[in-house]
């Protein structure tokens, strides 16, 4: 690579953004920020300290003060919230179900996204996934992607991911049911919704495996930076 980027993925739930991104960021060895965990770990935190999603106030106090770093860990990241490993904790359906309403609050974003433009201030080559990474958080990104899939390859996705990990807590089609509900809140909220950026590259997984889904990102990259 002759010289460093920034590569914004969006995407809907369970579209596979976290594990491409981790992939390529690996490859290029860069830096990777996983923004969905930074709200699902507000979300647990707010859940547990029994705040509200109606209560901007308090969200963007618990924002402030919480302390979420990334690590390497064994499955590839550790994600420490206020020095506790929370990584298996955030991904459960309970903090699935309710991170779009909490994410949707424009206080609680605010603050959020000037951590996550913090990350980018050293200049290193970064790659971050998340819903508006490419149209607030990186306006300026040079790479942009927009990953999706059908909610039915989704829900499929998620169900066998969460059997692996040992997760019943919804079935086939509870999982598919909640991702359109997902989509529709992410979509139609007020404050960054869920929409590709203008002059982002559109690229439907449904019928690739990972394997392609990485070779047509790598192409991207490569044709903007050569």
């Amino acid at each position: 690579m002759s010289k460093a980027i920034q590569i914004a993925i969006d995407g809907p739930a369970s579209s596979g953004k976290s594990t491409i991104a981790k992939k390529i960021a690996k490859k290029l060895a860069y830096v990777y920020l996983d923004t969905g965990a930074m709200y699902r770990a507000i979300t647990l935190l707010a859940l547990d300290g029994h705040i509200p999603a109606e209560d901007a106030d308090a969200l963007k106090t618990l924002a402030e003060a919480s302390d979420i770093i990334f690590e390497p860990g064994e499955n590839g990241q550790r994600v420490l919230v206020n020095g506790q490993d929370q990584s298996e904790a955030i991904r459960t359906d309970r903090i699935s179900k309710a991170v779009s309403a909490y994410s949707a609050v424009s206080e609680l974003r605010q603050v959020l996204v000037e951590k996550q433009r913090a990350y980018t201030q050293n200049g290193q080559g970064v790659v971050m996934d998340g819903r508006d990474i490419g149209t607030v958080v990186l306006p300026d990104a040079e790479v942009k992607i927009f990953l999706t899939a059908s909610a039915e390859e989704r829900g499929r996705r998620r169900f066998l991911e969460n059997q692996a990990k040992g997760y019943s807590e919804m079935n086939l089609q509870d999982l598919i049911e909640d991702i359109k509900r997902r989509d529709l809140y992410d979509s139609t909220r007020e404050d960054s919704p869920l929409v590709p950026a203008d002059d982002a590259v559109m690229l439907d997984s449904s019928d690739l495996t990972l394997e392609e889904v990485e070779e047509s990102i790598l192409a991207e990259i490569h044709r903007v930076i050569v």
